[in-house]
């Protein structure tokens, strides 16, 4: 079996068929499901036209090794972990979600495997949020995604002296993004803590909230 397979995933929400927007929530290392989710209801609010999915990683990580190692390094991890939302991002879109109100919420290791599944898998999505986050390889790794990310906004919050994410990864991150095509909006925040911000919170309620609007003339 490979690695993550029949492992717990988390479904609350509105039923894939008759929801709006879709959020898929990636929790970090050492976190699990019911932590992440516990954020995408936050965001989400009293919303009943939204579905939340949160998969649980095996062993409660993603990948062994650090994010800005080759990706080498943590295979076969790497490589499951991104099936594991692949099959994620088909069962919603198969469903009746359509790829642009499908929005990816990460947290550090969850926010890294958002952006690199994004990053090689680029189409118009509703949102990327890599929150203490980074794509996964060196700095100078070769980037194979193909097409765009035809305006997707993408969104990356990070403290300065983050103690596991380098300042210079985010920034790289941002950069590659934008020539994917992607709308970046890049937040960096004084201090040294590996947490959600506030407003980082608030800028996930305002992109869902944009989302949930009806259709101007409807």
């Amino acid at each position: 079996m490979k690695p993550h397979q029949g492992q717990v995933v988390l479904r609350t929400g509105a039923p894939f068929s008759k929801a709006r927007a879709a959020l898929l929530l990636i929790h970090g290392r050492g976190g699990s499901a019911r932590d992440i989710l516990g954020l995408g209801e936050a965001v989400a609010g009293d919303a009943r036209d939204v579905a939340l999915v949160a998969p649980e990683a095996e062993g409660a990580s993603w990948y062994p090794q650090r994010f800005l190692l080759p990706r080498t390094e943590n295979e076969p991890y790497l490589q499951g972990a991104l099936d594991v939302v692949d099959g994620l991002v088909r069962e919603v879109t198969a469903a009746g979600v359509p790829f642009e109100s499908l929005v990816f919420i990460g947290f550090s290791q969850g926010g890294c495997l958002s952006l690199d599944y994004a990053e090689t898998h680029r189409r118009r999505y509703g949102g990327v949020f890599g929150l203490s986050g980074a794509l996964i390889g060196p700095l100078d790794a070769p980037r194979t995604g193909a097409g765009s990310l035809d305006g997707t906004p993408v969104y990356l919050g990070c403290s300065e002296h983050d103690p596991f994410i380098p300042l210079e990864h985010v920034e790289r991150t941002a950069e590659v993004m934008e020539n994917a095509g992607a709308k970046v909006t890049t937040s960096i925040f004084k201090g040294n803590s590996h947490a959600v911000t506030a407003e980082e919170l608030a800028a996930m309620r305002a992109l869902l909230q944009g989302l949930r609007a009806p259709a101007r003339g409807a």
